[in-house]
């Protein structure tokens, strides 16, 4: 190796040093909490795991967001169901899971293949524990206002302004 060589490693090394260094004390000095993940189940285990039973058995994993976790050869622009809860109670869910045709509910542009099929066929039980357990997935109150913050001005190009 020549000395020009070894002075060029030898710069790049303490460059990197520097960044991780400096990166250190960056991440020592902020004061902002992370406020943690903000979307949270209210729902007792012996739910979750009805629940669970159906959701596997209906696949509505292949379409459906739960948790950040969804089926990764899947690409259909369903919504997330993370925090369904807080926007939809749990008698509107049932009646939702309950109608003949969900998209006179909620009209959709989707293919066919792609959307939301009707649970009506479903007994009663199993519709009302899907409605329950889908009203105790909540998202914690500070999200929503991020949420807001973020659409409003992306739409905009403004700064948001809390009413």
């Amino acid at each position: 190796m020549k000395k020009g060589e070894k002075l060029i490693l030898a710069l790049i090394g303490v460059l990197a040093v520097v960044s991780v260094v400096y990166k250190g004390w960056q991440v020592s000095n902020e004061t902002e909490e992370d406020p943690g993940i903000p979307y949270y189940s209210t729902a007792s285990s012996e739910l979750s795991d009805k629940a669970g039973k159906l959701l596997r058995e209906h696949s509505c994993k292949e379409c459906h967001k739960l948790f950040f976790l969804n089926n990764l050869t899947q690409n259909v622009p369903s919504p997330s169901l993370d925090g369904i809860g807080s926007l939809r109670s749990e008698e509107w869910l049932y009646n939702y899971f309950s109608a003949e045709n969900p998209q006179e509910i909620i009209p959709t542009r989707l293919k066919p293949r792609f959307k939301m099929p009707s649970l009506a066929h479903l007994p009663e039980d199993d519709r009302r524990v899907l409605a329950a357990y889908m009203a105790s997935l909540k998202v914690e109150d500070w999200y929503f206002e991020e949420t807001r913050k973020m659409a409003y001005e992306k739409r905009t190009g403004e700064e948001y302004k809390p009413e």
